[in-house]
């Protein structure tokens, strides 16, 4: 794995965090969380657009929410639509979980509630023309859900949103997904930290269709904020590690063993990760956005790594 490039995008708030990263009609879309601190209720999700496969970046939205803090942006397309998933945080109240949609990332529906209140709606994926994601609800009793989206039309609503699985994971605190599919198995890699209990390695779970029965192996690890994806019929992921340093690293786990080997650490310490990727088949390049801390002050980094 080779680092081709790694520049700061943005950084003009105070905190700039948790981002994703999608190709939509022809353009990268970078969304992320910027705020006066990491946890403030000031949170807003700002969309950036570049034309030129990210060598520049403009922002094009800024979306808030009148009731508190807006958190982790999550992109998906869907049927020529741009949607966009986040997290409602009102102190003292259950967690929401948001849904937005565009045709062109700037003109936005109003917000819509989507999964169960207190759950954190985090990932979603497109699978069979129908829509996946793991949601968590965190606290000591909390676990995570598998939620499945049918929608009867072109256009996907909030309350297609149904619990399939409940609960998918209650071992630890369960939270953040990475999730992907090929040749019709479905793996979640799923975050846990030792908040409640002592337990932090996370977990990498698999399923067929009707993605109902899943299998669970524990990695070697802790991780944070993960994204899955496959190459090769390899499994990758961009997460945040622990040991030695806090870094953002792609890394490869043994889907046998349950091993995480780092390939390659991003330019990142301190307060980082929560990346989102493009990968571009013909060239083999991997397009990454993360955060990361390792120059100071929070902010946006876009990357190209030459998968080899």
């Amino acid at each position: 794995m080779e680092l081709l490039a790694a520049v700061k995008i943005w950084d003009r708030a105070d905190h700039n965090a948790f981002t994703d990263l999608i190709e939509f009609n022809g353009a990268l879309y970078c969304a992320f969380r910027e705020a006066s601190e990491h946890v403030s209720p000031d949170g807003a999700l700002r969309v950036l657009r570049s034309v030129d496969s990210g060598d520049s970046w403009q922002s094009i939205s800024l979306i808030t929410h009148p009731d508190g803090d807006l958190r982790d942006a999550r992109l998906l397309v869907f049927k020529g639509r741009l949607y966009l998933f986040g997290a409602l945080a009102v102190k003292g109240k259950p967690l929401r979980s948001l849904m937005w949609r565009s045709l062109d990332a700037m003109a936005w529906s109003e917000a819509e509630e989507c999964a169960d209140i207190g759950y954190w709606l985090w990932r979603v994926i497109e699978i069979d023309g129908g829509v996946y994601g793991v949601a968590y609800r965190p606290g000591a009793d909390g676990d995570v859900r598998l939620y499945h989206a049918a929608p009867s039309s072109d256009m996907l609503y909030g309350t297609d949103f149904k619990a399939l699985v409940a609960p998918l994971s209650s071992e630890g605190y369960v939270n953040e997904s990475g999730l992907c599919i090929e040749n019709g198995e479905f793996t979640c890699l799923l975050r846990r930290d030792p908040v409640w209990d002592e337990r932090k390695n996370a977990l990498l779970g698999k399923s067929s269709a009707p993605y109902t029965d899943w299998s669970w192996l524990e990695l070697d690890c802790r991780i944070g904020g993960p994204v899955a994806f496959r190459w090769r019929g390899r499994l990758l992921a961009i997460v945040r590690l622990y040991n030695e340093r806090v870094r953002t690293s792609l890394v490869e786990i043994c889907e046998t063993t349950g091993h995480v080997a780092e390939h390659l650490a991003l330019p990142s310490g301190g307060d980082t990760s929560y990346a989102g990727v493009v990968m571009d088949g013909p060239s083999e390049e991997l397009k990454i956005s993360y955060y990361s801390s390792h120059e100071g002050k929070t902010a946006i980094y876009f990357a190209r790594l030459k998968l080899e």
